[in-house]
């Protein structure tokens, strides 16, 4: 097994990470009251990330642990891809 076959194998799991708290965030926000359109949740979660944070930090006056979740795994991903795409 090569580094990169383990890189891209971290990158993978960084987008499953990142797919899953998108997911428990839009959750989230539907459990506030929020409304939230599941079918364009692809093009809408950065918007919705960030509605998540503002509402989390007027609730408990910190950042939820969801966002940050959620920013560092999508970094993690597009990073690991990067080093991938650079090594190969």
């Amino acid at each position: 097994m090569s580094a990169a076959e383990i890189v891209l194998g971290l990158g993978l799991l960084c987008a499953v990470v990142f797919t899953v708290t998108s997911i428990l965030i839009f959750a989230a926000l539907d459990r506030r009251g929020v409304k939230t359109n599941f079918l364009l949740i692809r093009f809408l979660i950065p918007k919705y990330a960030h509605q998540y944070k503002a509402i989390t930090k007027q609730e408990t006056g910190k950042t939820g642990a969801l966002f940050f979740w959620w920013v560092l795994s999508i970094n993690l991903a597009l990073v690991a891809f990067l080093i991938v795409l650079i090594v190969r």
